[in-house]
């Protein structure tokens, strides 16, 4: 046994979170053998199945729906779910009760959370602000919100931000974690860089909720959305979230009013007036199948601290990038994740010229990772799943297929 497949079993027998594994089903690679465990490192485009989902779902569709019927609406908690669970992600992402509301897709909590911003900012505040290096959705909403309420839309990359920032500024959307280089900005000092324009921050959690600290209390973010389907592990088009931040709460005013956002839904109103408090950013009828897997998904995290889940992310994303240059040629990659923890999220991106038949290559071989256009190897390190042994073999597979 080599060197590092020591190290990694000594990290595994002193790590805190290893037990965390048996929350969740993973199996073992098909055609190979059966101790040869897939290394399942797509947490971050898809988390892995908690294995206390399948009955919820079951008991929600067979009982809830299939027995009580109408009745759950009520009986069953389904109307107050988008509420209820928001409250479940609040301390996730470092925010108090009562500020997430949980519904709809990230793109359309990403459009509502700008144009309102804007909307909050004034008529004088005539510009917006999007993360140039962002998911490219954010940016097309970002444009559609800029023509719909008569703003300029100017594209900067985050560390431009500050600099760019005016009195004509409305409002910045910004990714907090990096989709393809896995980067982590500084939430804190631009936030803070952006109330001092007098402007509103829009931040997007993707790649970061779930994964490491996020402060949206403490650092007083505005607004700020994100999925749940990846380090939260809600499932394939699990809804997604909605934070507003509790003062700006009687002054959010949504692009999409909707019924179930009305303070009276049932009363059919033909005015609308605004529920008070994180409701209002609700629009239409919850998807409720969806939304109760992920409550069912959010149970993985009882007794888990956020911290301990960064430490050990931290700590796994360092000993892959040391398998990496042990076991590949040197020049065979380039790492484009910052090496400085303070500046990285939970994933390490490999840049070589032949990524895509890298990729197709590890997973035939039982290492899920993927592919970013053009020329990058993306890995996501989840804490609650990953191990150390298996990074050790994942790397080390990178390199039996680089050589």
């Amino acid at each position: 046994m080599s060197e590092l497949a020591l190290q990694a079993e000594k990290l595994d027998a002193a790590d805190e979170l290893a037990s965390l594994r048996d929350r969740f089903v993973l199996d073992t690679a098909s055609g190979h053998a059966a101790d040869a465990a897939v290394v399942y490192l797509d947490g971050n485009s898809l988390g892995a199945l908690p294995a206390q989902v399948p009955d919820r779902v079951a008991d929600v569709v067979r009982r809830q729906w299939g027995e009580l019927r109408i009745r759950s609406w009520e009986e069953s908690g389904w109307w107050t779910a988008p509420e209820r669970i928001g409250d479940r992600i609040a301390p996730l992402v470092g925010a108090a009760a009562g500020q997430i509301v949980v519904g709809d897709s990230t793109s359309v909590n990403v459009f509502k959370a700008l144009v309102a911003a804007v909307r909050m900012a004034g008529e004088d505040r005539t510009e917006i602000l999007v993360d140039a290096t962002t998911f490219p959705t954010d940016g097309y909403i970002a444009e559609s919100a800029a023509r719909m309420t008569g703003r300029t839309l100017r594209r900067v990359t985050p560390s431009e931000v500050p600099a760019a920032l005016g009195d004509r500024t409305a409002a910045v959307l910004l990714n907090h974690v990096d989709y393809r280089t896995g980067r982590l900005h500084d939430l804190p000092s631009l936030t803070a860089a952006v109330h001092a324009a007098g402007a509103l921050a829009v931040w997007d959690l993707c790649h970061s909720a779930g994964a490491l600290e996020v402060g949206l209390d403490e650092h007083g973010v505005d607004l700020a959305v994100g999925c749940t389907y990846k380090y939260l592990n809600g499932g394939p088009g699990a809804p997604a979230y909605l934070y507003v931040r509790e003062e700006l709460q009687p002054r959010f005013d949504s692009p999409l009013p909707g019924w179930n956002s009305h303070t009276d839904p049932f009363g059919m109103s033909p005015s609308y007036a605004p529920a008070p408090g994180a409701p209002r950013g609700r629009v239409g009828t919850p998807d409720i199948l969806s939304m109760l897997a992920l409550e069912a998904a959010l149970n993985v995290w009882d007794g888990v601290r956020v911290s301990a889940v960064r430490a050990k992310s931290l700590a796994l994303t360092d000993f892959f990038l040391r398998c990496v240059r042990a076991y590949t040629e040197p020049g065979r990659v380039e790492c484009v994740t910052p090496e400085r923890h303070e500046e990285r999220g939970s994933q390490i991106a490999l840049r070589c010229p032949d990524a895509g038949e890298v990729m197709g290559r590890l997973i035939a071989r039982g290492v899920v990772g993927d592919f970013r256009h053009p020329d990058v190897l993306r890995f996501g390190f989840t804490p609650l799943y990953v191990g150390f042994a298996e990074t050790e073999r994942a790397a080390r597979i990178l390199g039996e297929e680089l050589a």
